[in-house]
């Protein structure tokens, strides 16, 4: 069995976390990774039969699932006037000892904007930088969920589909190994939003730090 962790909206916190136990199916295959899909969804309705469940990556089999993904929700860039993906807005804010902001990934593909080898040799990563503004690592998820919220907010047409869900999942995701993810950011969407407080909490980013537990402040290398 492998371990997936899922994200729930919730009333009592902005989102919860949970390691989920599941048939993981080796292979690149898009039919592979939903297998595994299928199996993890599966699992947690077991657990949470009144719930439902949606996959939000390229591998998903729910329409909404796909266009919510990171590679295809498209994020209004004020400074350019025109549309871009969140990967793309993601990979190109990031600032790092030794060179970036690297601006020109706004204009690649969203694979090549995550595999681009400046990400990985240009030092520590020291904070996040959009529209002029520096963004901290801390908390860790803030301002990767900050900008798929937002994104969200310019398309709320498709919005509105994720709150008919209260469990999400990114069968991508490996939180051994990563941080930011979709999944979470969208929990996060359906709980300000069924608290009537999306407006209020991303108005500023002081105001959508209180979300988080700003304790929690040891730094890791994951970006």
């Amino acid at each position: 069995m492998a371990e997936k962790m899922i994200f729930l909206s919730s009333d009592k916190d902005y989102y919860e976390e949970e390691i989920v136990e599941y048939t993981y199916y080796s292979g690149f295959a898009v039919s592979q990774k939903q297998k595994s899909i299928r199996s993890l969804h599966d699992s947690i309705k077991k657990k949470y039969p009144d719930k439902s469940v949606l996959e939000i990556s390229t591998k998903s089999e729910s329409v909404e699932g796909i266009k919510c993904s990171a590679f295809n929700l498209p994020f209004y860039h004020v400074e350019l006037g025109e549309k871009r993906h969140i990967e793309n807005v993601f990979q190109s804010s990031k600032k790092f000892e030794y060179g970036g902001p690297y601006h020109d990934l706004l204009n690649v593909s969203p694979k090549d904007a995550k595999g681009d080898e400046r990400l990985a040799n240009s030092g520590q990563l020291i904070c996040f930088e959009l529209y002029g503004k520096e963004w901290p690592l801390f908390p860790k998820t803030m301002f990767y969920d900050w900008i798929y919220i937002t994104a969200l907010k310019q398309n709320m047409h498709l919005a509105e589909q994720l709150l008919q869900y209260d469990i999400f999942t990114d069968i991508e995701f490996n939180h051994k190994r990563s941080l930011n993810c979709q999944a979470r950011a969208a929990a996060i969407f359906v709980s300000l939003c069924k608290r009537g407080m999306l407006e209020e909490k991303t108005c500023s980013p002081e105001a959508f730090r209180s979300i988080y537990d700003v304790e929690d402040e040891e730094q890791l290398s994951l970006f």
